[in-house]
């Protein structure tokens, strides 16, 4: 059979890949792609693996697969995990609480989540952009009103939902490791990034989920694999 390639970009989603491969035990060829210095956009050769020319994107063989949730699956049902065991569970049966629990988180990462996550980038990063110096002042004003107005207000919704889910389960699902905890670890260290030290006060089963499931072995091995997940701003 041939071998998945993971097209992985740094500081990015990807993460989430390696960590299920690594979960998995499949083997993988790690090919990286680095960020443009200035616009931390990705290099035009993703573009040659997939139209979008971002990460993260799979090829197997003659087939390619992009977009985070669609890999992991992919990856599931190609490579399924033993029936018993500590992976049974990546997958829900269908009809089950924890299977529309694990579709729900499988979209909420990048419906609901990440859409503000990145919007708080963006606003971050405004006013630090080259512009006369009698802009500055109306750019920081302005980005501030958004940020408070709107999307923080956001962003805590998200985590107050996630810190009352994990008040009485170890997993987003439930009992068991699914699809949804690697495809929200993304938008978590994300939002940690951006939250600061307050997360872990306001947030204490969040941030246990949290260091659960990044002392994993297996995160651990993608995470020195893959670099660090989030940039620095």
């Amino acid at each position: 059979m041939s071998t998945v390639v993971v097209h992985h970009l740094e500081h990015s989603r990807s993460q989430r890949v390696l960590w299920l491969l690594e979960e998995l035990g499949v083997p993988y060829e790690l090919r990286r792609y680095a960020r443009d210095p200035r616009t931390r956009l990705a290099p035009p050769e993703l573009k040659a693996v997939h139209p979008l020319g971002k990460s993260p994107v799979i090829t197997h063989g003659d087939i390619t697969v992009a977009e985070s949730a669609a890999i992991l699956e992919y990856l599931v049902e190609t490579f399924p995990p033993p029936r018993d065991g500590d992976l049974a569970g990546l997958l829900p049966p269908p009809g089950s609480a924890a299977h529309r629990a694990n579709r729900f988180w499988l979209h909420f990462a990048e419906g609901s989540l990440m859409n503000w996550l990145v919007m708080k980038l963006v606003f971050v990063q405004i006013p630090r952009q080259r512009m006369p110096f009698f802009a500055r002042p109306v750019a920081r004003a302005i980005s501030q009103q958004v940020l408070q107005r709107l999307v923080d207000p956001n962003i805590d919704a998200a985590l107050e939902l996630l810190e009352q889910t994990l008040s009485d389960r170890p997993w987003l699902t439930g009992e068991h490791l699914a699809l949804a905890d690697f495809q929200m670890s993304f938008a978590i260290e994300a939002a940690v990034a951006r939250s600061g030290s307050q997360t872990a006060d306001r947030y204490p089963h969040l941030s246990a989920y949290r260091a659960r499931y990044r002392a994993r072995p297996a995160y651990q091995r993608a995470l020195a694999k893959g670099g660090p997940e989030i940039m620095k701003i």
